[in-house]
């Protein structure tokens, strides 16, 4: 093949080369055009990826709490593994689709902790925090709106069913901790860090060229199966938000959809919790990986496979 580097460059291209894709030559760009190839493109991706992990993640759990068994497709009530089963996969499928929607326009964050943990990491312009933050919280409002437009009727029907109050069908959308905690904030604020230390700590190793990176785009389905990990392992202790967004949007829509304090501020003032543990936990797993693979990784001379 000729070099291309010897091949005679058109009059203008170095301009087209700088002109955002879908400009046409001669006239002003759209709104939209702008919309699309600015920030506000990478914010909408990241609305969107969020929006399905959410509908799908607490989808999956509106199934597994009152669908299932109010449709007559299910005769057990939150049967302790396999519901638990079903949650922990659906979740995991949640996080591959939302990541597979998003993932070519922004990498997919689809989580206020990973953006941060990689904004302290130095790999992402701390000017985006808020707006990536902003988005992601949107998106899983969205997406848990979905869900109680879908299932409302299965909620209500779950409830009158079994007499209970409505406060008992909040875990649709948010995480609580287990009652053997007895209303204490160190328990499920630990497991939460521990939990999002993890999963970056599994991000940080699946985008890492220098280390066994995944090829032919397999990194979604691989970072659903570090969630699916963390769910089966570290789960039960607080629901395993792992993600600020995840907790917090169906959380504020908990709240109007009439959960009240179950929602807001939650049992003892739970509600910080999801959010505080998995941004701590994410800046600590971003640096444990970083200090134990790679620098490790840089100092023996590994270069970077190609993608």
């Amino acid at each position: 093949m000729a070099d291309r580097e010897a091949e005679p460059r058109r009059p203008g291209a170095d301009v087209e080369a700088g002109r955002p894709v879908g400009e046409v030559p001669g006239r002003r760009p759209t709104m939209m055009e702008t919309f699309r190839t600015g920030t506000m493109g990478d914010l909408g991706a990241e609305f969107l990826g969020t929006f399905v992990l959410i509908a799908f993640g607490d989808g999956v759990v509106a199934m597994a709490v009152a669908a299932l068994n109010q449709s007559g497709r299910g005769t057990k009530i939150f049967d302790a593994s396999g519901d638990w089963l079903l949650i922990t996969f659906g979740w995991a499928m949640a996080v591959v689709f939302g990541i597979y929607v998003a993932g070519g326009i922004t990498g997919a964050h689809i989580n206020p902790a990973v953006t941060l943990a990689f904004a302290v990491r130095g790999d992402f312009p701390w000017r985006k925090v808020p707006g990536y933050w902003l988005a992601q919280l949107l998106g899983a409002f969205g997406g848990a709106a979905l869900v109680l437009l879908i299932y409302h009727d299965a909620i209500s029907s779950f409830e009158a069913a079994n007499k209970v109050p409505h406060a008992a069908t909040f875990g649709i959308f948010a995480t609580s901790p287990a009652p053997y905690f007895h209303g204490g904030w160190v328990g499920p604020l630990i497991t939460e860090i521990v939990g999002t230390a993890f999963l970056l700590m599994f991000v940080c190793a699946l985008v890492d060229r220098r280390n066994l990176a995944p090829k032919a785009n397999l990194t979604p389905f691989l970072v659903g199966l570090a969630v699916l990990a963390i769910g089966n392992s570290y789960g039960g202790n607080s629901g395993y938000a792992i993600n600020p967004a995840r907790d917090f949007g169906p959380r504020l829509l908990a709240f109007f959809a009439g959960y009240g304090d179950a929602a807001l501020p939650g049992p003892n003032w739970y509600f910080w919790i999801p959010i505080v543990g998995p941004l701590i936990g994410g800046i600590i797993g971003v640096y444990v990986y970083d200090f134990f693979i790679k620098n490790v990784l840089v100092a023996r001379g590994v270069q970077e496979a190609e993608v």
